[in-house]
């Protein structure tokens, strides 16, 4: 029978966390500047979302709106100017951006030491080095959170990643084979793809088609991580078919309301952990 991961449970116990440790502080809250580029509904939704669970936890957000047509130096020289304010903390580019801008320059110009995602590119080497002192991207932070929350050990278990892109699939890879599990990337376009899929203990999937993961693609007892988003009229749709798996796999991680929640309740982790490394904090 299958089990559903609720992410909105695990979100709320990470957030309770987040506002007993804000409590104890002596020093000024935490700022997360928040950088939204054009007015795309669901960007606007999410930075809402955003706003408002961070005013919960005791956060400071700090939004910076920025017109669609804005220029790539423009959007740079934002970026340039959170880095230097000593009263932020952290910062979150609300993707995706504009066509014309080039997401990976932005995301390199920002300080490391500010990058509530992780994604710069020396962060993202610290994790390639299996170095896991430091923060983690909140989507990994979350997958990993949420084996550990039905208990699941994944060591010598058969992990397979669904995805098209390198940047979110290589560094999860290391991350995993860290975690002494047997971790495989294939492309969606692959001609073995159901073969493969059908021996994976842990199936991860971020390819954004809708419903895409049947019951003939997974093994019995197989546990699904679902990070695909696809909207489709006012409903937002994952990559796998809950109706029909729900004979044949453990565990499920639901769209909405699974990775999604999580993700931002990590990101608010984030943001109180580079406040605590900038301003020398000792763990509370």
């Amino acid at each position: 029978m299958l089990k559903i991961i609720d992410g909105q449970i695990l979100a709320e116990k990470i957030k309770n966390n987040i506002v007993q440790e804000i409590a104890k502080l002596d020093d000024a809250k935490p700022n997360l500047a928040i950088v939204l580029v054009g007015e795309q509904a669901d960007s606007e939704l999410y930075v809402n979302l955003k706003e408002k669970e961070a005013k919960k936890v005791g956060i400071d957000t700090h939004l910076y709106r920025c017109p669609e047509d804005i220029s790539e130096q423009g959007l740079l020289e934002i970026i340039k100017y959170l880095n230097k304010d000593k009263i932020i903390d952290a910062i979150l580019v609300q993707l995706p951006l504009p066509n014309k801008i080039n997401t990976d320059a932005v995301i390199m110009s920002l300080d490391q030491n500010k990058d509530v995602d992780g994604f710069h590119p020396k962060n993202l080497e610290k994790i390639l080095n299996n170095n896991f002192d430091y923060l983690m991207p909140p989507v990994y932070a979350v997958i990993l959170e949420m084996l550990n929350s039905i208990d699941y050990k994944i060591k010598d278990k058969k992990v397979c990643i669904i995805s098209n892109s390198d940047i979110f699939s290589n560094p999860l890879f290391h991350i995993l084979k860290h975690q002494c599990a047997e971790v495989e990337i294939i492309k969606v376009d692959d001609k073995n793809l159901v073969e493969k899929t059908k021996q994976a203990d842990i199936l991860i999937t971020a390819i954004g088609r809708p419903k895409f993961i049947k019951k003939e693609m997974i093994k019995d007892h197989a546990i699904i991580i679902d990070i695909g988003i696809t909207k489709q009229g006012n409903k937002v749709v994952g990559d796998v078919d809950s109706e029909d798996v729900k004979e044949k796999a453990d565990y499920l991680s639901p769209v909405p309301g699974g990775v999604g929640p999580m993700t931002i309740a990590m990101a608010f982790k984030n943001t109180l952990e580079l406040y605590k490394t900038r301003r020398k904090v000792k763990s509370l």
